[in-house]
């Protein structure tokens, strides 16, 4: 086994947690800001049961958004609210890790973050914009419920090994890719299957460079 050389992150409930919506989630952060909180949120408890129903949900879901001012929304959403630790844990990690962003969350979100925190790249699902305003097309590149084949994707096009690959997230649709991965961290975890799944769990960020960098000197001892 290698020592661990990328770092992974969630985004929704992971590096960002938008409180009051679901999943702490930057799709409910925008609803929200958005003034479609109420029909965001009937799309919602219509489509969750159907894990194959995820890209057809976000169709739904960024229709509502059609013709709306981009510049007004991201006004309420950003700056992004980081979970605890977070811009200094990244201080800490980006001199020694390839750091990356893996999200089912929106790429105005992720985009943002990513540049904010300096790391190497973002894969999230793609609002469409043109001319400051919302199209009402959206592209589904991680589904919800198949992060995993997006994993594989990402690691294609990064030139990642999976086996030296932290991933840290919170819910129940990161546990696919927390098995595939060298190191899965769980960060303030939304479900007990995730916790115990994990490698460690954490609730502050600044607790994960000590547990990285432990893992990789007992790989290389």
């Amino acid at each position: 086994m290698n020592a661990i050389d990328t770092v992974i992150f969630d985004l929704d409930g992971t590096l960002v947690r938008y409180h009051g919506v679901n999943f702490e989630s930057s799709w409910g952060a925008i609803a929200r800001a958005a003034g479609i909180a109420e029909r965001s949120r009937e799309l919602f408890e219509q489509y969750f049961p159907r894990k194959d129903a995820y890209a057809e949900w976000a169709c739904e879901e960024v229709k509502l958004l059609k013709g709306m001012r981009v510049a007004s929304i991201v006004a309420e959403i950003l700056p992004a609210p980081y979970a605890s630790g977070v811009r200094e844990a990244m201080d800490m990690l980006r001199p020694l890790y390839r750091l990356g962003i893996l999200s089912s969350g929106v790429n105005l979100v992720a985009d943002w973050v990513c540049d904010d925190l300096g790391m190497a790249f973002a894969r999230s699902n793609l609002v469409e914009v043109k001319g400051g305003r919302f199209t009402g097309h959206t592209v589904t590149e991680v589904d919800l419920w198949a992060k995993h084949e997006a994993l594989s994707a990402l690691a294609q096009a990064h030139s990642i090994e999976l086996h030296r690959v932290c991933f840290v997230g919170d819910n129940l649709n990161d546990l696919s890719v927390m098995e595939r991965v060298g190191l899965s961290i769980a960060a303030n975890p939304k479900h007990e299957r995730v916790r115990e799944a994990a490698d460690h769990v954490i609730e502050d960020f600044m607790d994960l460079p000590p547990l990285i960098e432990a893992f990789n000197v007992a790989i290389r001892s």
